[in-house]
């Protein structure tokens, strides 16, 4: 047999692989949330550099194919060395069985799936060695079962590529990491958000098919196993092209470089990408990012804090007049963009409440998201501390005892609770919250009556919001102030919520309606709290924690980080503040507004006053902006520093304040001190946490 028909088990995989990684970036390619045109040279760009580094990664991925297919043979099964191999695996299986082997170091889960995995490998190769007239069958069948795991990867990754593309508009990143973490609640949204049987019905009839063409076409390896001489020259030829495929990738990965991010994206290959992003979700500021001296850092940072030291941020804030201890409600709204208002230029009518709300309320209308993960929006307002790089402070071990909004209220005689519709155990909040002295209340505190409607992500937010009402009422008889932060979970994929409430039924999974669904239960929670006796001794913040969607076709797309935000107060005249602010201030500017006097280590500011400097923090978990001066600069690894020029792209019938669209055009000349400035932010805050500066 020619020695090229001994790849066919590579060759067939990868042709297979490379056609559905070429579907995939026609499908991502049209897809309407890719929106962006592209030239001739960057489509070719997509398809032509994208198809040679999906062959480099191919070569990786398949270092299990070629384990599994050079230990092929049957001469493993005489007599003696076959009884001394099989002698090993049950020795080896017994080693970690005892519970005292290597593994069990590493604890969880990993003992057990090692133990699972050398228990069959012993079993087939007994049978392998004691049923030698079924050992072609045997072997037959194994060697389908391998062509059919790597066929239903292919196909499954292609499928899981697509799904992250329609939620998030790029390849994979840090959030797929994530999602990895929290299996529970990611195949939980899953299952409620997509048909599932027929999806997977599909994916094992299609990988069933295909799996038969490439067996068929590849099969003449085990009929005619190839000799060690042929392995060796199989090995050497892989083993180049393993080697030569570790520098090529991330070479291939420096030239997705394009000013257009979707080019970048379409051209990336998803498995590669979401191997950087989990090497990449713990980022060292200092290592990878620019920086500046520490003291020139801070020198530059005094320019916004006049009084802090030159080594942390702390700070006196003095209240100008006499403090006001009123209950303070925080509710952070999940996925609540600004564009969703009426304001902000939507006509669907899917947020009446909020709209009416607005014109009772001080109403932030020119307010920046920090990022684009709830995490991020926890953070933001609850440390009040710009997004550093890497994941957030939330879900990092060192999360605890840090100066956050609660201890300032605690220190004013506060009782202090964060409730959340879903388990906090997701994404970390329970660790975080209650390592920072608030009480939880989630879903594991509700009674079964308590729940008229859930989903994977929780209870519905009128569940939640009931429960709210129970809690201050019971809180309200202490003769202490509260401050209860409520995050919401019904704006969520699937998008699903009672029926019958609103006029887009629960059923149709719509992010319409789960927009409408949320403005819904929001309205019927201040019809409840309006009739209780501390209501109008309470103050109501309202914010989103981050925007419906990232995407866009900049590196930080300013109209997916605009988000509403609102502060009520029963019987208080309504007004607006159309100063450029970021998420981090709304805290610090309600402390203002309740004249409390503190000792502050904040970032954020009180924007009403007359000494702020307008500014807002962006960032995804690498990349860190910084927006003045009609300016957007971004700090990214390896120490790069990109600046555009923001202008702004007018919406009919939108006024000026609510503009929310701008051209980000690459400046030619830097502008130095708002680089400076950036880093100075940026590095300071990233060396507080490092140094502990940060702890209450």
């Amino acid at each position: 047999m020619a020695f090229y028909k001994k790849l066919a088990p590579f060759y067939n995989l990868a042709l297979f692989y490379f056609t559905i990684s070429f579907l995939l970036r026609i499908v991502l390619f049209f897809h309407p949330i890719t929106q962006s045109s592209f030239t001739i040279l960057q489509s070719l760009k997509i398809f032509s550099l994208g198809l040679i580094s999906d062959f480099f990664v191919f070569v990786i991925a398949s270092v299990f194919l070629w384990l599994y297919l050079i230990f092929v043979s049957n001469s493993k099964y005489n007599k003696p060395s076959g009884f001394i191999i099989l002698g090993g695996f049950v020795a080896l299986f017994i080693y970690v069985a005892s519970g005292k082997s290597i593994f069990d170091e590493y604890g969880g889960a990993l003992p057990r799936i090692v133990l699972i995995f050398i228990g069959i490998k012993t079993a087939l190769f007994a049978a392998l060695l004691f049923l030698p007239k079924w050992r072609d069958k045997i072997r037959f069948w194994l060697f389908a079962f391998v062509i059919f795991l790597y066929v239903l990867l292919i196909l499954q990754n292609g499928l899981s590529e697509y799904f992250f593309w329609n939620e998030f508009g790029v390849k994979y990143n840090f959030i797929a990491v994530n999602y990895l973490i929290y299996t529970n609640e990611v195949i939980g949204n899953i299952m409620q958000s997509y048909p599932v049987i027929p999806l997977f019905s599909a994916l094992f009839l299609v990988t069933g098919i295909m799996t038969y063409f490439i067996l068929k076409n590849s099969k003449n390896f085990i009929k005619e196993i190839p000799t060690l001489n042929e392995k060796i020259k199989l090995s050497g030829v892989y083993i180049v092209l393993f080697l030569i495929s570790l520098i090529a990738i991330p070479t291939l990965a420096k030239t997705e470089n394009s000013k257009n991010i979707f080019v970048n994206e379409l051209q990336a290959n998803g498995l590669y990408k979401f191997y950087l992003a989990f090497e990449n979700n713990k980022l060292d500021y200092f290592k990878f990012y620019k920086t500046l001296p520490g003291e020139k850092a801070f020198t530059i940072l005094k320019r916004q804090f006049p009084t802090i030291s030159g080594e942390n941020t702390t700070r006196t804030i003095i209240g100008d007049s006499l403090e006001n201890h009123k209950n303070v409600v925080l509710i952070t709204i999940e996925s609540y963009s600004a564009d969703f208002m009426k304001a902000y230029g939507n006509y669907q009518n899917i947020t009446p409440f909020l709209d009416s709300l607005s014109q009772k309320s001080l109403q932030f209308t020119n307010l920046y998201a920090a990022g684009n993960r709830t995490v991020r929006g926890l953070e933001a307002v609850t440390l009040c501390l710009p997004p550093t790089a890497g994941e957030s402070v939330v879900k990092r071990e060192d999360n605890k005892n840090k100066f956050s909004t609660g201890s300032i209220f605690k220190q004013k005689g506060y009782n202090v609770k964060f409730m959340y519709g879903g388990d906090a155990f997701f994404d970390n909040m329970q660790d975080f919250y209650s390592g920072n002295g608030y009480q939880i209340v989630d879903k594991g505190s509700f009674s079964p009556e308590e729940i008229t409607f859930s989903n994977v992500w929780g209870v519905c937010d009128e569940d939640m919001y009931n429960k709210a009402i129970k809690v201050m009422n019971l809180e309200a008889k202490d003769n202490k102030p509260f401050f209860n932060h409520i995050m919401t979970v019904s704006n969520h994929r699937p998008f699903t919520y009672p029926n019958n409430k609103i006029d887009i039924p629960g059923d149709i999974k719509s992010r319409d309606g789960g927009v409408k669904y949320t403005d819904y239960a929001l309205r019927k929670f201040f019809e409840m709290a309006s009739k209780q006796p501390w209501f109008k001794n309470t103050v109501f913040v309202i914010v989103a924690d981050h925007c419906a969607s990232s995407a866009g076709k900049t590196q930080l797309p300013l109209d997916k980080y605009r988000i509403p935000a609102f502060i009520y107060s029963p019987g208080k005249k309504p007004a607006e503040c159309n100063k450029l602010m970021s998420q981090i201030d709304l805290m610090p500017t309600l402390f203002g507004l309740l004249h409390f006097n503190y000792q502050s280590k904040f970032f954020g500011q009180d924007v009403l006053k007359s000494d702020y400097k307008p500014r807002a923090f962006i960032a995804t978990y690498q990349d860190l902006g910084l927006i003045k001066d009609n300016v957007l600069t971004i700090l990214s690894p390896k120490q790069q520093v990109k600046q555009f020029e923001l202008k702004i792209k007018p919406k009919s019938g939108v006024a000026p304040e609510f503009q929310i669209e701008y051209d980000e055009i690459p400046m030619q000349t830097e502008r130095t001190d708002l680089v400076n400035e950036t880093i100075s932010f940026y590095q300071t805050a990233s060396d507080m946490l490092k140094q502990k500066k940060y702890q209450n």
